[in-house]
């Protein structure tokens, strides 16, 4: 009874203690958000809990493909509701953008859009040729009130070659000229026989190069679905590369290969990074 007594009263004397410091302790640094998720259509409760435990890592949360737009629309509401609670920007995805300029409906794209508090969208030309210039495009946004980020790569054209690169490339300057904020580099959701990855799913690090220096790294996103392709962008390219089509699942783990606490990344990315004093 008395040895009770006394562990209750250690316990409640503890001070509580902080994962954030600790983690800092080891020599872990704090970094900006550099993951942009996708939700392909998960249910609300998914996405609103995965935002609370992630908001902080997150860059943008991408509404991708056309799963938003025909959900019950509350289900798409109290999703957006929940990222601007948590100060996540949101983004709606390429495909939809595409169909309505192809359909002649991209004004009431945009206003439905800006309607719903979204803020960007992702253009791009990946199963659709476009019809206006891309100062056009940026105008048409800016009057609703939105920004736009040019998705470059075909869907279906299979692995860039180093003729498709430059093409893409003068193509990204032009978007960036004409008020894009940024540039998406496309691997679709497989990162296999698509953009920067081949059959096997190697990453074209030469090709990776190439966009990152175009565009630099604050504006040049590289889409990386799976861990193979997540993996090779942080190994290849550091902390500070910027991640899109990540599973809101999978946000925690990627964070903790960018900051040296994976197993995988340990060795190279923090093992000789000193402790702070605390």
């Amino acid at each position: 009874m008395i040895q009770d007594v006394v562990r209750r009263g250690v316990e409640e004397s503890r001070e509580p203690q902080s994962t954030h410091v600790f983690v800092r302790s080891l020599g872990v640094p704090d970094l900006p958000a550099r993951i942009s998720p996708f939700d392909p259509g998960y249910d609300v409760q998914t996405v609103v809990s995965h935002l609370e435990q992630s908001h902080h890592l997150i860059s943008r949360l991408k509404l991708s493909m056309a799963c938003w737009m025909i959900a019950d629309e509350s289900a798409t509401r109290a999703k957006i509701a929940a990222a601007k609670r948590l100060g996540v920007p949101l983004a709606t995805g390429g495909g939809p953008f595409e169909i309505s300029e192809d359909k002649g409906r991209l004004e009431g794209f945009f206003e439905l859009v800006a309607s719903l508090g979204v803020d960007r969208v992702e253009a791009g030309e990946g199963f659709t040729r476009l019809k206006r210039s891309p100062r056009e495009y940026t105008q048409l946004a800016e009057r609703c009130g939105l920004t736009v980020q040019m998705e470059l790569g075909d869907k279906h054209g299979g692995a860039f070659t180093p003729a498709i690169v430059a093409e893409l490339i003068d193509n990204g300057y032009r978007w960036l000229d004409a008020g894009a904020k940024a540039i998406v580099v496309e691997a679709r959701e497989s990162a296999q026989q698509v953009g920067l990855f081949d059959d096997s799913g190697r990453l074209n690090f030469e090709a990776a190069e190439a966009f990152a220096a175009a565009f630099g790294m604050d504006k040049t996103i590289f889409e990386a679905p799976n861990k193979r392709s997540q993996f090779d962008f942080l190994r290849h390219f550091g902390n500070e590369v910027h991640l899109s089509n990540v599973r809101l699942e999978e946000v925690l783990r990627v964070e903790i290969y960018r900051r040296g606490l994976h197993s995988d990344a340990y060795g190279h990315a923090l093992a000789s990074r000193p402790a702070p004093v605390v």
